[in-house]
């Protein structure tokens, strides 16, 4: 069953689109009451995908670094423990 409810939306295109098409927000019922404009709307949704697919940059550096590299740092952290423990 559908229901008759019309709701305002703002669609985002991707500049990648590699991965995602677009990104879809739904206007608040109660946005146009507080004196926002169209333009105000679009500006902030674009502000928040942008934020939202750009992440915290060190984690995605972190992500994009080899498994030998990890299996490396594991190593020098274990070594470093035993040689904390063997001089106490």
């Amino acid at each position: 069953m559908v229901k008759g409810i019309s709701r305002r939306v703002v669609v985002v295109e991707s500049p990648d689109q590699r991965f995602f098409e677009q990104a879809i927000f739904i206007v608040r019922n109660d946005a146009a009451g507080m004196g926002v404009t169209s333009r105000e709307l679009v500006e902030e949704a674009r502000r928040v995908a942008k934020n939202y697919a750009g992440g915290n940059k060190t984690s995605r550096r972190m992500g994009e670094l080899n498994p030998a590299v990890y299996a490396l740092m594991g190593a020098a952290a274990i070594g470093l423990v035993w040689l904390i423990a063997s001089l106490i």
